[in-house]
């Protein structure tokens, strides 16, 4: 083979984009377009230890005026997250964090999800090496409407540590989605929840702000779960598959697997936080790999009515741990994070009041 041959071929592939490939507006309309199925809904819980009786059972959820039954909302923000994936952070060190996530109507198998994105904030950090990528992304479902929407930035590599480097903008995100911006799927009564069922008796008024749950239980992760779970999501980040793309000779596990775990094990407490509502903050605060053990606990943020009646919204910060941490230590005294810390994501659920 020629060296123009060879050249020619290494133009079809796609190496992905590195921190002085992203413009400020830039739009990306993200390839390959995914129908979400049953075997989704069954993966997810093979994978998870998630009990919510809403995404469980197609009964439970009919009761509650929903039917057909939705799949877990993080089914469909990791579809639609894994479709950013090659053009945001193919070339990632790490993803850092979300902001201004909505779920603005449930997602059903049949349903096909396409997202595009656009830079909104670039800074390159002081190393010279890597960047800052600010995105809001939106997913749409076959009809055009808008499924899940959010921000989040993203560590990436230069490609040209000689590269100049872009006017920094840093975009201005709000610290969290308003109460009375929380989309309530149509159709949601729970006039006729059938709280034995669900698993706990606990209501939106039995919870009290700056309460903390202790969620209990442990997973163990495992390098093929974690791979497998994020090829189901068509995550093709390297350093999820590749132990070449690290130093350490390590798979990174990806951050949307730990947010599962978290909430799956959040059940044990919060069985009957049915539906996030948005995701108001999250960042990953430590890596994950293969071999650690999670936990999770949770703090009562706020309450709030939504404007139907009988469903109220609870605003929790869920964290993850690597390790059991009875005492629920979220920084230390220096403020920094404690040890073991995996995940602080503050989000908004639905619960019958």
């Amino acid at each position: 083979m020629s060296n123009a041959d060879r050249g020619n071929r290494m133009t079809k592939t796609n190496p992905g984009n590195y921190f002085e490939d992203f413009e400020l507006g830039q739009v990306i309309r993200h390839a390959t377009p995914r129908t979400v199925t049953e075997g989704d809904r069954a993966l997810y819980g093979a994978v998870y230890p998630t009990r919510f009786a809403l995404a469980s059972s197609a009964g439970f959820a009919a009761s509650c005026g929903l039917d057909p039954a939705p799949v877990e909302e993080l089914i469909g923000f990791h579809i639609a997250f894994g479709k950013t994936v090659p053009d945001v952070s193919l070339n990632a060190v790490a993803n850092l964090g979300y902001a201004e996530c909505r779920f603005h109507r449930p997602v059903h198998t049949g349903d096909t999800i396409s997202t595009s994105s656009e830079v909104i904030g670039l800074k390159q950090n002081s190393n010279g090496r890597t960047g800052v990528v600010y995105v809001r992304s939106t997913a749409v479902n076959q009809r055009g409407e808008v499924a899940i929407d959010w921000a989040r930035w993203v560590m990436v590599h230069k490609r040209d540590v000689d590269a100049p480097a872009p006017e920094t903008v840093v975009p201005d995100l709000a610290d969290a989605v308003p109460a009375g911006d929380l989309v309530v799927p149509e159709g949601l009564d729970f006039a006729g929840y059938d709280f034995t069922a669900a698993g706990e008796p606990h209501r939106w008024g039995d919870y009290e702000v700056g309460e903390r749950i202790d969620h209990t239980d442990g997973v163990t992760i495992t390098d093929a779960e974690h791979m497998m779970a994020t090829r189901l999501w068509q995550n093709t980040a390297k350093v999820h598959f590749n132990t070449e793309a690290r130093p350490d000779g390590e798979r990174l596990v990806y951050g949307g697997h730990i947010i599962s775990l978290a909430r799956a094990l959040s059940f044990n407490g919060l069985a009957n936080a049915q539906l996030i509502a948005a995701v108001n903050a999250g960042a990953h605060t430590a890596p994950a790999f293969a071999g650690d053990t999670v936990y999770a606990w949770s703090e009562v943020l706020d309450r709030a009515e939504t404007a139907v009646d009988g469903v109220g919204a609870l605003r929790l910060r869920l964290v993850a741990t690597k390790g059991r941490d009875e005492s629920m230590t979220l920084r230390g005294a220096d403020g920094k994070y404690a040890d073991g810390v995996l995940l602080d994501l503050d989000l908004w659920a639905l619960i019958p009041m």
